[in-house]
């Protein structure tokens, strides 16, 4: 076999190994999404003709069977509610923190849960089929692996080599030497470039991989290198999505406690985020707060209102007790309520039609956030914002206390994503980081999205980047990963050129025979390709 056909089929070897490993890593990456949005649910409860239930395996369930789902548990398939009325937590697919209510002819989603209540469903997506099976394939099928920077690798490739079969030629017909026409002919770019790049990238994807961040794409590393605005949500990103008490205000003489503990009486029967700040707070104080009123009457999305003695009581929002409910304020009282600081989301308590305690809620900071944004700057990004629903007072009291750059306050889906098209319109290239159904569109229209793994099914959906919930400092990694990555593939870049270069001014000059150059330019490849395979951090 001649050394221009041994090095043939070594290149083609070469090309087949990392055609291996590129599908490969495609694979491991979709896998790994999959087990993250997997609803780990191997049985349901189906029930007969006759109404009996049978413990049967999910993928036994087809379209229009009937299955029973209590509280507490995850709804594993789509279908439509037939009988019961149920709280239905919604949040991971619409980022909702209100149970909704559900009852018959309403639709259910698989990976939604039941917090109060049973009912059977009549399914209309076997397993497979759901909306958690969708997301997964338009994943697989996307075409987001190939980075930029492969292509323009690849495409550079491509176009070398009829140089290098000219450079061959024309060393012939100025030598009249075929022993330099082979030298030459031994070494091209090929191999290396097409190799090197992506297994960089994929190397990267599964580095970032380890520590919890889900990567959709290599060109996604890139813009997040390139990247110099970051554009937080607030609620469930800078912050925990965890309300708390933070201040309960007395009114017409009560005592602070004793309204604490009248509140928590009446909204431990309907759980919901704020509902849970209360009770908690309640017993992080030792307050008891055994029944001490009349039946509970619930009024979605308004309150809760009951009779304490002969007293009428409600509690919840300014519209439902002030305006609903005709709550008064007395004069001597008027001048605290004021007071009352904008920042906070408040429940209202009234006795008897008069205002009694305004329990103060806030949705804390996570620990690492002002942290993470100090060090979001240290690597590289010159500008971090904060777009948020709350009130321009709310909005301005978290961005100073997080130390980010600017912020806008009282915005809606379609205004975050004109502030990222203006940010772009300047040069800007932009991360835009949310959890929620209304981050959707923005995560879209970013130059890179990057949901949080706790929050919207539909955020994640649309999202470029997953980080998990736990720590914000995923991001400085996932930077610093990014770099590095862009560093690797200059330096490779560097190395093929320049290494292969001189291998090609050798074998031309005659300095270099063909068994030589072609054992130096396929060895360089192996090792650079082994080395592109290695941790970048």
């Amino acid at each position: 076999m001649s050394s221009s056909a041994f090095r043939s089929d070594q290149g083609t070897f070469l090309l087949g190994v990392g055609e291996l490993i590129d599908e490969w890593t495609h694979k491991k990456s979709v896998n790994d999404l999959a087990e993250a949005m997997a609803l780990n649910v191997d049985q349901v409860w189906m029930l007969s003709g006759d109404g009996t239930k049978v413990l049967v395996p999910i993928r036994q369930v087809q379209a229009d069977d009937r299955i029973l789902v209590e509280t507490g548990n995850l709804i594993p398939l789509d279908g439509v509610i037939l009988e019961g009325d149920c709280m239905v937590n919604q949040s991971s697919l619409t980022g909702e923190s209100v149970p909704v209510p559900k009852g018959p002819g309403k639709s259910v989603y698989a990976g939604t849960v039941i917090e109060e209540g049973s009912c059977s469903i009549r399914v209309t997506k076997a397993a497979g089929s759901n909306k958690y099976d969708q997301i997964v394939r338009m994943i697989e099928d996307s075409e987001k692996l190939k980075s930029d920077v492969e292509s323009r690798a690849a495409h550079l490739a491509d176009r070398l080599v009829p140089w290098c079969l000219g450079l061959s030629a024309l060393t012939y017909l100025l030598t009249r030497n075929a022993t330099r026409a082979v030298s030459v002919l031994m070494v091209d770019f090929s191999c290396a470039l097409k190799l090197s790049m992506p297994l960089s990238v994929l190397s990267a994807m599964r580095e970032a991989s380890r520590y919890h961040i889900t990567v959709k794409g290599g060109k996604f590393m890139e813009k997040v290198a390139d990247a110099t605005t970051v554009i937080f949500d607030k609620t469930g990103t800078l912050t925990n999505a965890c309300p708390t008490v933070v201040d309960v205000i007395p009114f017409n003489g009560q005592d602070a406690d004793e309204m604490l503990r009248v509140a928590a009486c009446m909204e431990e029967h309907f759980p919901h985020s704020m509902a849970n700040a209360v009770v908690r707070a309640a017993r992080e104080k030792g307050l008891d707060h055994e029944e001490m009123h009349s039946e509970v009457e619930y009024l979605v999305a308004h309150g809760i209102a009951t009779k304490i003695g002969r007293k009428r009581a409600v509690i919840g929002s300014y519209h439902f007790v002030f305006e609903d409910e005709g709550t008064r304020i007395r004069k001597q009282d008027r001048e605290a309520f004021e007071e009352i600081p904008a920042k906070y989301s408040c429940l209202y308590l009234a006795i008897g039609g008069v205002l009694s305690a305004v329990i103060c809620i806030s949705d804390p900071l996570r620990p690492e956030a002002r942290d993470v944004i100090r060090r979001l700057h240290e690597v590289g990004i010159e500008k971090c914002v904060m777009l948020t629903g709350d009130s321009r007072r709310t909005a301005e009291a978290i961005a100073e206390e997080v130390g980010v750059d600017d912020f806008r306050a009282e915005v809606l889906p379609e205004d975050k994503s004109d502030y990222i098209r203006s940010e772009q319109a300047l040069g800007h290239t932009v991360i835009m980081i949310g959890d929620g159904i209304n981050d959707a569109p923005a995560l879209s229209l970013a130059d890179v999205g990057v949901a949080i793994g706790s929050g919207a099914m539909i955020a994640r959906e649309v999202a470029d980047i997953t980080i998990a919930a736990e720590d914000l400092t995923e991001l400085i990694f996932l930077k610093q990963l990014s770099d590095a990555l862009m560093r690797r593939i200059q330096h490779n870049y560097r190395f093929v050129m320049s290494f292969n270069g001189a291998l090609i001014g050798l074998g031309a000059v005659g300095l270099m025979p063909p068994g030589t150059s072609a054992m130096l330019h396929n060895g360089s490849t192996l090792l650079l390709s082994i080395r592109s395979m290695t941790n970048l951090l």
